[in-house]
């Protein structure tokens, strides 16, 4: 039988070897663009992180200037004679008007907020500060007063001020401090008795000062004082700031505010900033002629708050990631600001 020959047809495909150098080849691009998504990756963590702890300090800043450029401050003047009618004003931060602020340092006792572990505690070795301030809502103008009824009349039924609020009022000679018995929308009457349900309750009706410029708490009716006509009432504002730990294992700032709970007074603490692992604190003060100090100080130097007139503040911040390069640790950054005190200045 006659064979038809066939030449030999090329070869097709790739040797062993050449798949090998293929798939070397393969592999070192793939590695190069893991490596760059990896690095693009890491950056990315970066620049968010360190986005959301700017944007903790602009916050963190913002909202505790507001509350320290207003320490002290009276809406009818600086530094007027204050009367407190508060029971406990003496032993209770929130009610003690003092010099309006307050700062304390690292291992100093806060009185709004206990050093501690547990969450909203606050962190050992950080510095807090109590602000108490008349001028951070929005006053009513008074237009009569009636020591003897404990009453005062207002310009408006929309004033906002109910059973248990804490008032500061004001005319351009004295300030005092009460708490409200009686008052709703429905009339212009706000009434400061004594011996009503509210808490802490007031010491006395009369909201005048003695001569020594200090409140009398020894009877119903105290030192009497008729506010003048267009003076103001207005909210009392009691925060207290301070480092403390959050439910997620991390650091946060946080604020200690005063408010009316069903008539009585009480405090509670709300985590206002997170990442924010310390907080230092130094003031700036005149001395008793007026003159300024060469220096911020720590609040340990500091012999008389009313004299403070700027501060100068330091936030430390952690991201909430371990993005860190070349470690696997959080990213630290450090943001300053020196606020004045408003009704410090002459």
């Amino acid at each position: 039988m006659n064979k038809t020959y066939v030449p030999n047809s090329p070869q097709a495909g790739f040797s062993l070897i050449e798949l090998m150098i293929a798939m070397m080849l393969g592999l070192f691009l793939i590695g190069g663009v893991v490596s760059v998504f990896l690095s693009n990756r890491a950056v990315y963590r970066q620049n968010e992180n360190l986005s959301r702890m700017q944007e903790s300090a602009r916050y963190a800043f913002e909202v505790i200037a507001r509350d320290l450029r207003e320490a002290g401050g009276i809406p009818c003047g600086s530094n007027l004679p204050t009367a407190n009618v508060l029971l406990g004003a003496g032993t209770t931060w929130w009610a003690n008007w003092g010099e309006g602020l307050h700062g304390y340092e690292g291992t100093e006792v806060l009185p709004a907020k206990a050093i501690g572990t547990s969450t909203a505690s606050r962190v050992s070795g950080t510095d807090a500060v109590a602000i108490l301030s008349g001028t951070a809502f929005n006053g009513t103008t008074v237009t009569d007063h009636n020591p003897t009824a404990a009453e005062f009349k207002v310009n408006t039924t929309e004033h906002e001020i109910v059973d248990g609020d804490v008032i500061l009022v004001c005319d351009f000679k004295q300030a005092a401090i009460f708490q409200t018995t009686n008052a709703n929308s429905s009339n212009v009457t706000i009434v400061h008795n004594t011996g009503g349900s509210q808490s802490p309750g007031n010491c006395s009706k009369g909201l005048g000062v003695k001569p020594d410029l200090s409140t009398d708490c020894s009877s119903t009716n105290g030192t009497s004082y008729s506010f003048e006509d267009g003076g103001i009432l207005t909210k009392l504002s009691s925060n207290a700031w301070y480092i403390g730990y959050n439910s997620r294992g991390g650091k946060s700032l946080y604020k200690v505010k005063m408010f009316n709970s069903g008539g009585n007074a009480i405090t509670q603490a709300d985590e206002v900033a997170e990442g924010i692992t310390d907080m230092q604190l130094q003031y700036l003060a005149k001395d008793a002629s007026g003159n300024l100090a060469s220096d911020y100080v720590d609040a340990t130097s500091i012999t008389d708050w009313k004299l403070v007139v700027a501060i100068r503040l330091v936030f430390t911040l952690q991201s909430l990631e371990n993005v860190a390069t070349g470690a696997a640790q959080p990213l630290t950054r450090t943001w300053n600001a020196t606020i004045t005190v408003r009704n410090r200045q002459s």
